[in-house]
């Protein structure tokens, strides 16, 4: 039974991935609701979904043949703050981390519900007017992110997004492609890490890998016929639903 919710949780978030974004509210959860230690399901929810991510960089690897170089340049910090972030948390507690779930999901909850009416405020921009002043901050920004990213990663897409509509990149095929290229480098490094830090539970891992890739490979369909407002809504609903249920088992605990 236990085996059959994690492949269920994991399709459901392969599914939310491709057409919202968001899916790690639907795995994580899974995870802890099983029993399994905080940092080892928040490691293993990594590296599962990572191969998701990379095949959506390659969906939009024409678009990212297109991006503006300067955008390229963000991988680097990608890649440093997602080893800072997945080394905080394998020096990180047990106890310590597993107190901070229910923030970290109602954070990323609060980020996916904003996720709209922050792309209304920054409307349409111009990429190429970007300062090389507001690159920098950009960088730094990114760094940020992505230590946030490497350490839980649940709404990490939305706030680049949002960073890259900032700097004035209007195209949105364009911006999740970069946005896909990013999360490949915190996702990737930070599972390397988790993978030497021995972090992994490799049966729920290559369960959840399984599940995740065929549920993106139904998401799309799925997604053409209930709306992506329809899903944004469910996955606010469920997180919500998860940070609640994880603050009433650490009062019992």
């Amino acid at each position: 039974m236990q085996w059959l919710c994690i492949l269920a949780a994991s399709f459901a978030a392969g599914a939310v991935n491709a057409i919202a974004g968001g899916g790690t509210l639907l795995s994580f959860p899974t995870l802890i609701w099983l029993g399994r230690d905080p940092i080892v399901a928040n490691a293993t929810n990594a590296v599962a979904l990572w191969p998701g991510s990379l095949a959506a960089m390659l969906g939009f690897r024409r678009e990212l043949v297109a991006a503006h170089r300067r955008a390229l340049w963000l991988t680097a910090p990608s890649i440093l703050g997602g080893a800072l972030g997945a080394a905080l948390l394998l020096h990180t507690p047990s106890k310590v981390f597993g107190a901070l779930v229910p923030y970290l999901i109602l954070f990323a909850t609060g980020l996916f519900a904003a996720q709209r009416p922050i792309n209304r405020a920054l409307g349409p921009r111009t990429l190429h007017g970007a300062s090389g002043h507001s690159w920098l901050l950009a960088a730094g920004f990114q760094l940020l992110v992505a230590t946030y990213g490497g350490y839980f990663g649940a709404g990490m897409g939305i706030v680049m997004l949002a960073a890259l509509a900032l700097l004035g990149l209007a195209d949105i095929h364009e911006a999740n492609a970069l946005k896909n290229l990013f999360a490949v480098c915190v996702n990737g490094i930070a599972a390397a890490l988790f993978v030497a830090g021995g972090a992994i539970d490799w049966p729920d891992a290559t369960l959840m890998a399984a599940g995740a890739i065929v549920g993106g490979f139904f998401g799309a369909a799925l997604g053409r016929r209930l709306g992506r407002a329809f899903v944004h809504r469910v996955v606010v609903a469920v997180g919500l639903a998860a940070a609640l249920s994880m603050l009433l088992l650490l009062r019992r605990g």
